[in-house]
């Protein structure tokens, strides 16, 4: 199973069973129905963004180099929406057959209240992944980031090659080349040697 097939599936639940409770709740205590659905959003929310966290944390301990990690955003925004619609579907569904549940039509639930439940699991479970990378990051050693292919770059390094097979040679500090005594060299110095008139007139 996908990583955010799992998380929606999960957060799916969840927001059915908040909304069963808040059903019965607020039938409890109607006075306190705006205190109950803010309490009951936030305690959600909790759990998506400890979720998060938890991602957070376990990627940057195994990913060290930040351009490597996971896309846990992504992850999460898929998660969030499939949480909405079919949290949405089932609670109107159920909502058929009990009518202390509070729900809407079937295009109100599938539209503004699973942009609603995608938007809330996305934010929370984002914080958390942010927290989570921060902790660890800041307790880690930076490391130097490297692309892809760095550990070849010394076998096709021009300038290596270069100084490789450039073919000087080089010599100690202080020390000269011997000095050349092929036909060539002595050929060399007849022709740098000036030239006696008394030599040219015979």
């Amino acid at each position: 199973m996908s990583k955010w097939l799992l998380r929606g599936l999960v957060f799916a639940a969840l927001m059915v069973i908040v909304r069963l409770l808040q059903g019965a709740l607020i039938n409890a205590w109607e006075t306190k129905a705006g205190l109950i659905s803010v309490i009951l959003v936030v305690a959600y929310a909790i759990v998506a963004l400890v979720w998060g966290y938890v991602d957070g944390r376990a990627d940057a301990r195994d990913n060290p180099d930040p351009d490597r990690r996971q896309d846990l955003a992504m992850a999460w925004l898929l998660a969030g929406l499939f949480a909405g619609v079919v949290s949405g579907a089932v609670a109107w569904f159920i909502g058929i057959f009990y009518k202390n549940l509070y729900v809407e039509g079937l295009i109100n639930e599938l539209t503004t209240f699973a942009a609603f439940t995608a938007l809330l699991v996305f934010i929370a479970a984002i914080i958390g992944v942010a927290l989570g990378h921060w902790l660890v990051d800041r307790k880690t050693p930076e490391q130097p980031r490297r692309r892809e292919g760095d550990d070849d770059r010394a076998d096709t390094d021009v300038f290596a090659a270069v100084r490789d097979d450039s073919g000087y040679e080089t010599y100690p500090t202080g020390a000269e080349p011997e000095q050349q005594t092929s036909p060539v060299a002595l050929a060399e110095d007849d022709s740098t040697r000036p030239v006696d008139k008394r030599d040219s007139d015979n």
